[in-house]
């Protein structure tokens, strides 16, 4: 399986960015999907997920109503939706695929907030 992220960049604090993952080589309608990230200096961590069937969940707090996650089965693409963004934000942007107990990872896209 393979997974390409696009969408990172630079933003300013209260801007907006939508970050993409395209996948292929397995069946991703399927498969549970994941956004993680990794600060500077710190461990990657899940961010949240979103079952095949479109069941969310969030693990990070401090996103909460700021993040959401979306996927279209059509595209086989994952999406993070991401709004109000803060310095805190900053961090290598992670997808990841679990599907029959294989998991997949991209290799990551930039988020930078600052002024």
């Amino acid at each position: 399986g393979q997974l390409v992220e696009s969408g990172g960049g630079l933003v300013q604090p209260g801007g907006s960015l939508r970050l993409s993952c395209e996948a292929s080589g397995f069946t991703f309608s399927s498969a549970t999907m994941s956004w993680y990230r990794q600060a500077p200096g710190k461990e990657r961590i899940l961010v949240t997920f979103i079952t095949g069937d479109g069941v969310i969940t969030n693990r990070l707090d401090s996103v909460e109503g700021r993040f959401t996650i979306s996927r279209d089965n059509y595209k086989n693409t994952v999406y993070l939706q991401m709004t109000n963004l803060k310095p805190e934000d900053t961090a290598v942007y992670y997808c990841s695929a679990l599907r029959a107990g294989n998991r997949y990872w991209g290799q990551g896209t930039q988020v930078t907030v600052s002024s």
